[in-house]
């Protein structure tokens, strides 16, 4: 009696089933990151014409920096605080997530209007124009993760007593929606650091 040896049959990277929601989330953050790059392209193409054109960043940008970076650390300690089943460090730390992603748009709309007062926007030049155009796109994507911080922010006020964040917990598409918002907002904090030393080198 003979024994043919089995064979595994390995599965196609390509074809395997993937989690839809996260496939959409990187087919989001590959085409942000596509956009963003087809930006800076043109201007380092274009810059040239504006030569002489140099504008100084408010301090309002550098604090918003420190800010967004400091939220994505709060918005880990949150994901591990959901997943360990710390509810209420899972509460507090998104709290203080979403009060920064907060802050980080009034600092953002703050240099925004310092850098119109100073009349950097009166004349119509690439340079400026290009400032406006990088900074408003990014902050649309922290609009939307604040809003959406939000929402899962009522979802924990709501369900305070343990019982109810432990079912809450235990529910995978709530956990997949804890771990796909960390990821997007790891990428909004890396899109504005490269937005924001692109920025300092050109100008």
């Amino acid at each position: 009696m003979s024994l043919k040896p089995t064979t595994k049959t390995k599965e196609n990277p390509f074809t395997k089933r993937r989690e839809p929601l996260g496939f959409m989330l990187w087919l989001g953050v590959a085409g942000s990151s596509l956009l963003f790059t087809s930006i800076f392209i043109i201007f380092l193409v274009r810059m040239h014409k504006e030569i002489g054109h140099l504008i100084v960043l408010p301090d309002m940008f550098w604090l918003s920096t420190l800010v967004i970076l400091f939220s994505s650390i709060t918005l880990h300690e949150a994901n591990l605080a959901f997943v360990n089943e710390r509810f209420l460090h899972y509460r507090v730390f998104l709290g203080i997530t979403l009060l920064l992603g907060i802050t980080f748009i009034l600092l953002q709309a703050g240099g925004w209007a310092e850098m119109i007062n100073s009349g950097v926007f009166n004349n119509a030049n690439t340079s400026a124009g290009f400032i406006y155009l990088l900074t408003g796109l990014h902050l649309i994507h922290i609009a939307a993760g604040v809003i959406y911080l939000l929402h899962l922010f009522r979802k924990a006020i709501k369900n305070r007593s343990y019982v109810d964040s432990f079912v809450y917990s235990v529910n995978p598409p709530n956990r997949l929606r804890i771990k796909l918002l960390t990821r997007y907002w790891h990428f909004t904090g890396a899109l504005w650091l490269v937005v924001f030393l692109f920025i300092i080198i050109i100008y």
